[in-house]
């Protein structure tokens, strides 16, 4: 049973293992940032994937001039994770091995693959989390399949202008 992540919430201290050696812990900016957005990909068999990751390489600078680690994570095996990112010819931290109790508590959307030829194991489906400079889910984006995404080139913009504007983390009524 997954529990959904809610906005100021912390975000689960997860670490997984980097491709290309060491690890990554969510909600741990590495590099002097101070925000961290996490981004949860299908995996080695996702095309919309690929290309999600691909157009954030190219992209990445403008996180990273406004304070913004990223770091992407997948169930994937090392073997699936590094053969992905071989192909993508990326230079984004990725990490590999989210087990399905990590998805569940991120809050995830977990499928079955359609056949053996897709995966050979249950993954996430997308996901995005924005950490702030406290440690809280400032924006959190959650999908039950691979066509809802956010756009992630739009993204700078709007971390920033919250960034300067203290702008509240929003969607905590209750």
């Amino acid at each position: 049973m997954s529990t959904k992540i809610t906005s100021g919430d912390h975000l689960p201290t997860i670490t997984l293992e980097r491709v290309g050696g060491g690890s990554i812990t969510t909600g741990q900016p590495q590099d002097g940032h101070d925000w961290q957005m996490v981004v949860v990909y299908r995996g080695r068999h996702c095309p919309l994937c690929t290309r999600q990751l691909k157009d954030l390489n190219a992209i990445k600078q403008s996180y990273y001039n406004i304070g913004v680690d990223i770091i992407a994570i997948s169930g994937d095996s090392k073997e699936q994770a590094e053969s992905h990112f071989n192909y993508m010819e990326i230079d984004l931290p990725v990490a590999y091995g989210l087990t399905i109790e990590q998805m569940q508590q991120l809050g995830l959307y977990i499928s079955h693959p359609r056949s053996p030829e897709e995966t050979d194991h249950p993954f996430a489906e997308p996901g995005l989390f924005l950490v702030n400079a406290e440690g809280k889910v400032q924006v959190v984006d959650i999908s039950n399949n691979p066509f809802a995404r956010p756009d992630l080139s739009k993204l700078p913009g709007g971390i920033k202008w919250m960034q300067e504007n203290n702008y509240p983390i929003r969607g905590t009524y209750e």
